[in-house]
């Protein structure tokens, strides 16, 4: 690809974008008011002009190669520099900004992310929080969905991830520390406990985000999850886990900061009695550096560092 000219048009490019997010050519293409076979075409002169495959197709729809991932990078990057070109010298309206999050379930990172917007007071925006798999957030980083990612790393899962990172070409910058807490439902039979074991929890179910086809420790948002448990639900939002701890009797372990969720006290968090750290952070491409956006994020996410449970 490098030294030729690729002869490929901006709304070509967004067209391989809406099939990416869509994970699905039919879909993209009522999405987009084309016809499949129009769209379909459209996308595999993509291909053949770019010199690579950017979808590998099946029964179930279409996922990126991985030069098609990195091909998705630079075509984001592309489209959003066009639109503000669009909106400030076509359209004569002030550059509409975009920025973009990746993050595991933390109620902190939400907070930060309201803040940002509060604290940008401009008309025109298009920003994005999205809380997802562990394995995702470094997928949407890596391919530059988002603009910068929120995750952990701990001694359980260091390796795998740091292994990750240097294969896809990504950093980590460590924010703050937090001692793991187990969440509770106020009136739970252990919630009156100053710590809490984790032989401790073994009558009780355990709560953890699903994490597809990435459910080993190196992936889980919870630590100690290769520890044996008899009761075991795995849940996709945040605000159910809340539920499941009320009505439950559930637990879930994590930082123990900004316990407060959306149920108010009704939940509360308990120190772990084990030997163990979550490092909070967030994940760059080792190319970029924060934008201002980023940099008003982050100084969000840091004030949470004082304020644990």
């Amino acid at each position: 690809m490098p030294g030729r000219y690729i002869a490929v048009t901006i709304q070509q490019l967004r067209y391989v974008i809406a099939v990416a997010e869509k994970g699905s050519i039919t879909e993209a293409a009522k999405e987009l008011y084309l016809s499949q076979p129009s769209l379909s075409g459209a996308v595999k002169e993509v291909e053949r002009e770019a010199g690579l495959t950017i979808f590998n197709r099946c029964r179930a729809g279409v996922a990126l190669t991985t030069e098609g991932m990195e091909f998705l990078g630079y075509a984001r990057q592309v489209v959003q520099q066009m639109e503000l070109l669009e909106s400030r010298y076509i359209g004569g309206q002030p550059e509409k900004m975009r920025f973009c999050v990746s993050t595991q379930h933390y109620t902190f990172a939400a907070n930060a992310f309201v803040e940002l917007v509060q604290r940008f007071g401009q008309e025109r925006y298009e920003f994005i929080l999205n809380e997802t798999q562990t394995h995702q957030i470094i997928e949407d980083v890596r391919n530059r969905f988002c603009d910068l990612g929120v995750l952990y790393l701990s001694q359980s899962n260091e390796s795998v991830l740091r292994k990750r990172f240097e294969e896809y070409g990504l950093v980590f910058h460590e924010l703050f520390t937090a001692s793991p807490h187990v969440f509770l439902r106020r009136d739970h039979p252990l919630a009156g406990r100053e710590k809490i074991a984790l032989q401790d929890l073994q009558p009780y179910p355990r709560l953890s985000f699903v994490q597809g086809a990435y459910g080993s420790s190196g992936f889980a948002e919870e630590l100690f999850s290769s520890e044996m448990a008899d009761k075991s639900i795995k849940i996709s939002d945040r605000a159910a886990i809340v539920n499941f701890m009320i009505g439950l009797d559930g637990y879930t372990i994590s930082s123990g900061i900004f316990p407060r969720y959306l149920h108010g006290d009704s939940i509360v968090s308990i120190p772990l009695a084990e030997k163990e750290t979550m490092r909070i952070g967030y994940l760059l491409n080792k190319d970029r550096e924060l934008s201002e956006l980023g940099e008003i994020y982050i100084a969000a996410l840091m004030q949470y560092r004082q304020d644990p449970a």
